[in-house]
């Protein structure tokens, strides 16, 4: 069976039994927010079914599932936090998948800051001048590895380390350039999309980092057929236009 017949049947059988509506808790990387409530939204009135999501880290997370945090469904933003979870035993086989790809991004507060041109050897010290970078943490937050692992490899780490501000999550560390906090940030495309008050001035290259992934997964802890039918509508036409327009790069 293919996964849109998949889809197609999951829903008909949810939406066939509206009395029984089930809820769907997903834990998703904070990057996700825009269009993952798009695409929830969606489902919800297209089954009377309920999706919760909690957003955070990636790497949060995947701590809070393996200590036995209740979850159906897992989208990480990197391999490597997934595959803890895949370890402990949580990931319902054959159902993991790599969802989403992503870019990485250098923006700056506002709408009039010029483009740069980023590769080995940037003055990226020079730009931001006495301002911060705003970045996700460097050694769990999965944008902040990406973010950190670039700079390494461009030899622009050395310089800049001492002026990073690092926060919890990708989003967090947008709403302090959002809000002038910070001059710059590193985050990813589709959070450089959700925000007006920040602009794009580089793209980092893409070989100046591990390719960013977004892997997907039932959790062992999804019982329902809303569960499934959620976690098959992620991979649906209308799911990939709400990913696309949001910055994403469609993988499966």
């Amino acid at each position: 069976m293919t996964r849109r017949l998949a889809l197609a049947t999951a829903l008909a059988a949810t939406i066939a039994t509206p009395a029984f509506s089930e809820e769907v808790v997903v834990f998703a990387a904070a990057s996700l927010k825009n269009a993952l409530d798009a695409v929830a939204a969606d489902f919800q009135a297209a089954t009377g079914n309920t999706v919760t999501i909690s957003y955070a880290g990636s790497n949060q997370l995947a701590k809070q599932i393996i200590e036995g945090a209740p979850a159906d469904i897992f989208i990480s933003a990197a391999v490597n936090w997934m595959d803890e979870v895949e370890k402990a035993g949580l990931v319902v086989p054959d159902t993991r998948e790599d969802l989403l790809g992503n870019t990485l991004v250098l923006v700056a507060h506002g709408k009039d800051a010029a483009s740069v041109e980023i590769g080995e050897g940037f003055d990226l010290k020079t730009l931001l001048g006495d301002g911060k970078l705003s970045m996700a943490m460097v050694d769990s937050v999965p944008a902040g590895q990406y973010g950190k692992e670039s700079l390494e490899k461009l030899g622009i780490w050395p310089t800049v380390e001492g002026s990073v501000a690092q926060s919890e999550n990708v989003r967090a560390a947008l709403a302090l350039v959002s809000s002038g906090e910070a001059p710059y940030g590193i985050v990813y495309a589709s959070d450089a999309v959700a925000d007006e008050n920040v602009t794009v001035v580089g793209t980092f290259p893409n070989d100046s980092h591990k390719p960013i992934v977004y892997p997907a997964t039932l959790l062992t802890g999804a019982a329902d057929e809303a569960d499934k039918a959620f976690f098959e509508a992620l991979s649906a036409d209308s799911a990939d236009a709400k990913f696309t327009e949001q910055g994403f790069a469609i993988l499966n």
